[in-house]
Parts: structure tokens; sequence; C-alpha cells
């Protein structure tokens, strides 16, 4: 009976204030296109221009935004970048020395380093509600941890001897 009062009283009011709202997840392509940008510069360094212009092209997005993440991958001491006519961005270690984890941090940031947000106001009225916290907040944690171990365990080096062995198989087609 608790249940059907409270989805009487509540339900019409939470169905309109939630008119228009969408689920966000916060991992955006900005981690995919860091991972890009920085196995071009390994892959593609010896063979043209390691600029925006020739990232962008290669991700397929806009200049701007390769130029935002450069900005993020120079800060977390990932790339060095030279403005100018000979300017350009190459890696600043070894991409061995380097992780998937290192590349998320640098350009997918995330409000209070938190993976998961929950939705703002659970009712506390309700007895669903009222426990949501309680009951999720450790299993949110225990994945985003679980997330950031598996990103940790992996290389550049990985990724770029992947995309190595790909490239071989297709020009071997060619």
């Amino acid at each position: 009976m608790l249940a059907i009062t409270f989805y009487k009283c509540y339900y019409s009011d939470y169905i309109k204030s939630r008119k228009g709202a969408g689920i966000t997840m916060q991992i955006s392509s900005r981690f995919t296109m860091g991972v890009h940008i920085l196995t071009c510069m390994a892959v593609l360094k010896d063979q043209m221009p390691m600029n925006s212009d020739t990232i962008a092209a290669s991700v397929g997005t806009n200049r701007v935004i390769i130029r935002k993440l450069f900005g993020q991958l120079k800060e977390a001491g990932l790339i060095t970048a030279q403005r100018g006519n000979n300017g350009g961005v190459a890696l600043a270690k070894p991409v061995s020395d380097i992780n998937l984890l290192e590349i998320y941090k640098a350009v997918d940031s995330i409000p209070d380093n938190t993976l998961f947000h929950f939705h703002e106001n659970p009712s506390t009225l309700c007895p669903v509600g009222r426990n949501m916290h309680r009951v999720m907040d450790g299993r949110l944690e225990k994945a985003q941890k679980s997330l950031e171990d598996t990103l940790e365990g992996m290389s550049l080096s990985d990724v770029i001897n992947d995309t190595e062995h790909w490239i071989a198989l297709q020009e071997k087609e060619a």
C-alpha cells in the first residue's frame, strides 16, 4: 500500500520534473581521441608532420578539439609541443611508460574524480529513494576502481603494437 500511495502522490510530479532530462555518462570520446592522438604520434611520426591538421584528419574531428586535447596531454606531461612553421607535437616519454589510465585522467576530467554521477534528489519520502545512496555508492566505487585498475594495466605500447599489427595485415591484403 505504501508503494501505491507514493506512486500516486509523486510519480506525476517526478515525470513533469524530468521532462527533457537525459541520462549522461561521465566517459566521453575525449579518452579514445587521446589514445588515438598518441598512437598517431608513435606510428606515423616519420611519415607525416605531427600537427593538429594531420591528427584531426585521422581522428575525424575539428583541429580546434585536437588542439584542446594537445593542451591537456601536454599539461599531463605526455607530449611536448612546439609552435611555428616547423612546430608540432611529440611524445614526452616512451610509450611503454604511458598507461591508458594516465591518458584518461589527462583528457577526461571528471568532477570530484567520480566516474558515476548519482541523480541529485532521490526522494526521502520513498523507502527506495532514501536508501539508494546507501545501496549503490559502494558498488559504483568498486566499478570505478575496477575500470581504473584495468586501464592502469594497459600500456600505450600495447595499443600501438596492435595498431601496427592491423596496419601490416591490411597492407598485405592490398
